[in-house]
């Protein structure tokens, strides 16, 4: 255990950052906040890089629709174009069009505050997850995405981790369960740890560096 507490803190100081934080969105439990983290999911849960996610994300806040009354108010083509500018343009057009849809739905049925979500589902998992998939283009996948992230300030969610968060793991050799992650670190640290392991398992870290770092005399 103590050697798995070595590893995860090793791999906290190389990739501390969550999804959420990398697109520039500071994550608190507050509407605004929240939608963020909901354009973002949808943009992680097609077939395309993590950091081209992000940077899309990043343009679509720059451009000031960082909520639901913004996004909806926007024009298709100026969606499409702001994609375009962070290189997601494989799906920038159908991306556009569920980016608009999933405004109006959080507006019509949550008053475009994601907080009324989670009273809903009463921070249950499994009933967030069925409400998140009512969004165009976020399918389980992408409610994994969202809690993961989400966690960090809905700690009733906590410890969630996906199946990416677990095959980064074993990766690891670190405990392929959440409350074993758990363990491992600071409640308030289980969301990056989360991030950080599907940085691994999708190889954007290196496990074996990961480990050979922790295994360092220090």
């Amino acid at each position: 255990m103590g050697d798995d507490r070595l590893v995860a803190r090793t791999l906290l100081d190389r990739q501390g950052r969550t999804y959420a934080e990398e697109a520039g969105i500071t994550l608190a439990d507050r509407p605004g906040p929240l939608y963020q983290l909901l354009v973002l999911t949808m943009l992680l849960s097609t077939r395309i890089r993590a950091r081209v996610a992000v940077a899309a994300a990043r343009e679509l806040f720059a451009a000031g629709w960082r909520t639901p009354q913004a996004m909806e108010a926007a024009g298709w083509q100026e969606r499409v174009d702001a994609l375009g500018r962070g290189h997601y343009r494989r799906y920038d057009e159908r991306t556009a069009t569920m980016l608009g849809t999933g405004a109006r739905l959080c507006l019509e049925r949550w008053h475009g505050d994601l907080r009324r979500l989670h009273r809903e589902a009463g921070g249950e998992p499994a009933a967030l997850r069925r409400r998140l998939t009512a969004f165009p283009g976020i399918g389980p996948t992408g409610a994994d995405i969202f809690l993961r992230e989400a966690q960090t300030v809905w700690s009733d969610v906590r410890p969630y981790a996906d199946r990416r968060t677990l095959t980064g793991a074993r990766r690891l050799g670190l405990p392929a369960d959440p409350h074993g992650l758990a363990g491992l670190v600071a409640g308030s640290d289980f969301g990056r740890l989360a991030s950080a392991l599907v940085r691994v398992a999708l190889g954007e870290e290196s496990a074996g560096e990961v480990a050979r770092l922790a295994a360092t005399p220090r």
